[in-house]
């Protein structure tokens, strides 16, 4: 039977909430971004909450075996602590909440520090879950380990009888792959390329520089694909980045059939000193990753629509019209696919989830013919000794 696995990107706006499903049932939610507002169906944006729910219910599972939450804005975590069962505290547990068997987080999370007027903000919840977890010793990977979080936790793991490394196998560093998942056992690999170290040292945390980005590698019946999943980074964490998985001779983990992009469509994530007037020109290292994108390569932009008017150019905010063209440039040369974005699909009116499904004939995107419609387009791009001929 052929191998299928699933990347959904939902329509949560300027933000992100991302779900991997594997073929094995194994399913990874990253970022988690709720609004009330989408309760209302006159509004675009998703109904978070119930969507994932029914997934749920669906699959016969009140659990996610991830959750990962690549760093603690409010646009990746926004809703999270009503939708999730919290193991720390009672009165996160219960009333249908949706249970998380392991729990993904940059060392940042453990390590950002509030004032009293902030205790209730959910970005300190996760935080006292996570350390909780860690104590716990199970349920939880921890990426980085800065001396700051060691000087935390050793400790309070004296204080349980317990040695300063008893909880060394939790800590993931760049560079490395996650233990929770095989490529031959679920066919999936997740290879960490970020964070650092030095985004989590010094006391001064950058959420978006200390986020949890990663090469993410399907195999489907032996043929192998890569998802990058970037998180907020900026054109100087992303020229880190290239510089120092070349340097470890990682080249293949910069090779990508999807991209999430960086911050919305950002211009900063392709260069951040400068928006450029029509484009954003990308700094040399990031121009390089642009170019590692393979031959029908899709790209995917979480965030609001993007639209080619004056207005756009004046823009503020993400996404930007610059990196926009530019990204569509580079698409272009290395004969990629397609660049969506989540707002747009299959309209702005009501965007639906956009759905990505990876087979051995390569990473196809399931496309809505009408809101509503239960029939699918498959969208799958001629390969050597594929003769597939589905409709794009």
């Amino acid at each position: 039977m052929q191998i299928e696995h699933k990347v959904i990107f939902y329509p949560v706006g300027n933000g992100d909430t991302s779900q991997i499903i594997l073929n094995n049932g194994r399913r990874i939610l990253m970022d988690y971004r709720h609004q009330k507002k989408g309760e209302n169906t006159s509004e675009p944006v998703i109904d978070l909450k119930t969507r994932l729910k029914k997934e749920l219910d669906d699959a016969d599972r009140d659990y996610f075996d991830v959750v990962a939450f690549t760093h603690a804005d409010d646009d990746h975590i926004c809703g999270s602590t009503e939708f999730f069962e919290l193991e720390f505290a009672t009165k996160y547990q219960g009333n249908g909440r949706i249970k998380i068997s392991e729990l993904w987080v940059p060392a940042a999370m453990l390590l950002e520090k509030t004032d009293n007027d902030h205790r209730s903000d959910e970005f300190v919840i996760l935080r006292q879950e996570a350390r909780h977890r860690l104590l716990e010793g199970e349920g939880i990977r921890v990426f980085s380990k800065p001396s700051e979080l060691t000087d935390w936790l050793s400790p309070k793991l004296k204080e349980r009888g317990e040695s300063s490394n008893a909880r060394d196998h939790l800590f993931v560093d760049a560079g490395t792959l996650v233990p929770t998942f095989s490529l031959f056992k679920d066919g999936v690999e997740f290879f960490c390329h970020s964070p650092f170290i030095k985004h989590c040292a010094g006391g001064d945390i950058v959420r978006n520089q200390a986020s949890l980005i990663f090469n993410i590698r399907f195999n489907a019946d032996d043929n192998i694909y890569d998802y990058l999943a970037v998180g907020d980074a900026d054109s100087c964490d992303l020229d880190d980045i290239v510089s120092i998985t070349k340097y470890h001779q990682n080249d293949d983990r910069l090779a990508w059939d999807l991209f999430n992009i960086p911050h919305h469509c950002s211009y900063k994530a392709l260069n951040a000193q400068d928006k450029g007037v029509d484009e954003t020109d990308p700094t040399p290292l990031v121009q390089e990753l642009l170019e590692m994108g393979k031959a029908d390569a899709y790209l995917v932009s979480s965030s609001h629509p993007i639209r080619d008017d004056k207005d756009s150019y004046r823009q503020v905010q993400p996404p930007h019209i610059q990196a926009y063209n530019t990204y569509n440039k580079y698409l272009k040369k290395i004969k990629g696919r397609k660049f969506l974005v989540t707002m747009q699909e299959p309209n702005e009116q009501k965007p639906e989830p956009l759905t990505f499904e990876v087979t051995s004939g390569g990473i196809s995107f399931i496309r809505t013919t009408n809101i509503g419609a239960p029939s699918l387009i498959t969208s799958v791009p001629p390969r050597a000794g594929n003769d597939d001929t589905r409709i794009f």
